[in-house]
């Protein structure tokens, strides 16, 4: 062994004591870029019957919710359990008569009814009806619970902001009972568009209306115009300020119109999509997606996307975290030609 051989393993020894590294030896400093991830589909057809599975065999009295996530196929590490990046997507369910008891976290969720009627989200202690195809809100630190009063089984998509918070370090939980509920102002005070009752609080961070009832939302994404890339989409905002509902999730309903091939649209932003009525087929880098009623399938950042309805019109609710993005000055978005 020659001296500078053995000088350079003193250093390289010195340096790894001291906990220091070259960055000209890191692995990942001249890495070259992979490519956009493909995405991947949870058909509904195959997902349902396991979630019937959960329903027969698991309840929310030992488990605390009755909840089966939607994991990638391609995890980052031993450890992600994420949908997508930045999401995590669940399906969660609850049988007439059931209940989960309250807690409140610092990740932010949302339900998006997919089956069922008669249950409720009790959001720091507003009472959310849940019918088909309704967004429910349950913010960062929000005591919310669950209560079924109905008759049939109920079924709704849970999203939730939780690799990010665990990446950041600010994943915190409480468990019930519920303290120190806060005042709350009736969803029927915003009613009225562009009419705000007074105390409407802009610095909470997240939307006073903690219910979204989707006969309003495809009112509006009916009325909506026809954007640049040849859909019509709609964003659940928050009343009082007009930004996300949610901070650090962005929730939107986009429509596309029969005969439609929509222009295609790259962002570095993640994307969770469920079909919520209609067919069709979308484009996701070099892979095409065909979809029906209640699938869902991710949109991997980077990947050039576009859509097609096979039916009268097909509507998508779409969960990104493109505004946490957005605010941090890093969001990349490009409308590309119109699609052949």
């Amino acid at each position: 062994m020659s001296a500078e051989t053995r000088i350079s393993n003193q250093i390289s020894d010195a340096w790894r004591k001291a906990h220091v590294a070259p960055l000209w030896e890191s692995p990942t400093a001249h890495k070259e870029p992979t490519g956009p991830q493909a995405p991947h589909l949870w058909s509904w057809s195959e997902v349902r019957p396991l979630v019937q599975m959960a329903m027969d065999n698991a309840s929310p009295a030992a488990v605390e919710r009755r909840v089966l996530s939607l994991i990638n196929p391609r995890p980052r590490s031993a450890e992600d359990e994420a949908t997508q990046g930045n999401l995590s997507v669940a399906i969660q369910s609850l049988l007439p008569g059931e209940s989960a008891r309250p807690h409140r976290h610092s990740m932010n969720a949302l339900r998006f009814v997919l089956e069922g009627s008669g249950a409720e989200t009790i959001v720091n202690g507003k009472h959310c009806p849940m019918e088909f195809g309704d967004l429910v809100l349950t913010p960062a630190w929000c005591w919310h619970e669950h209560r079924h009063n109905g008759t049939e089984p109920m079924i709704w998509l849970d999203a939730l902001d939780v690799p990010l918070h665990l990446f950041l370090g600010t994943a915190e939980f409480e468990p019930g009972p519920i303290k120190q509920l806060p005042e709350t102002i009736s969803d029927s005070a915003f009613a009225v568009p562009n009419i705000l009752p007074e105390g409407a609080n802009a610095a909470a961070g997240y939307s006073p209306v903690f219910r979204y009832p989707y006969r309003d939302a495809r009112q509006a994404v009916q009325a909506a115009p026809v954007g640049p890339d040849g859909t019509r989409k709609v964003r659940y905002a928050n009343p009082v300020n007009g930004g996300p509902a949610m901070s650090l999730l962005d929730s939107t309903l986009m429509q596309i119109d029969k005969d439609t091939s929509s222009r295609p649209v790259r962002t570095n932003c993640n994307v969770v999509c469920c079909v919520v009525e209609g067919a069709g087929r979308s484009r996701v880098g070099n892979q095409d997606i065909d979809w029906k009623e209640k699938d869902i399938f991710t949109v991997p950042p980077g990947n050039w996307v576009s859509h097609q309805s096979d039916t009268k019109f097909a509507r998508l609710f779409m969960v990104s975290d493109r505004d946490a993005l957005g605010r941090l000055g890093v969001l990349r978005e490009e409308l590309g030609n119109v699609r052949t």
